[in-house]
């Protein structure tokens, strides 16, 4: 089992949260096949830019987006590193329940 520490617990912690809304999941199946600009991201989950903008922060913020400016406009992609921690750290709780359920079952 390996310790996770502080500052990746928070970025863990940060990313199922900024995961847990239906309008950033909906941003986050967007960007899956390509970068996007806002503009776009607008268009195609049909909200307004102020709100489209706080939302694309906090999925930012936990390390899921990745911002890129050309020109005046912000294109986003996926961050994959910060979406593969998360898959560690759910595969690590498996992996340890799975333990845990064998040593009971001994």
């Amino acid at each position: 089992m390996q310790a996770t520490s502080s500052s990746e617990l928070n970025l863990i912690m940060a990313g199922f949260r900024a995961l847990s809304d239906p309008l950033r999941m909906g941003i986050i199946d967007s960007l899956q096949q390509q970068e996007l600009c806002v503009c776009d991201l607008c268009d195609r989950l049909q909200v307004n830019q102020s709100k489209l903008s706080f939302h694309l922060k906090t999925l930012k913020e936990a390390g899921l987006i990745t911002p890129r400016q050309s020109g005046r406009w912000m294109y986003y992609s996926l961050n994959l590193p910060q979406f593969a921690l998360l898959e560690q750290y759910l595969a690590e709780i498996r992996s340890n329940t799975k333990m845990i359920l064998r040593q009971a079952c001994e």
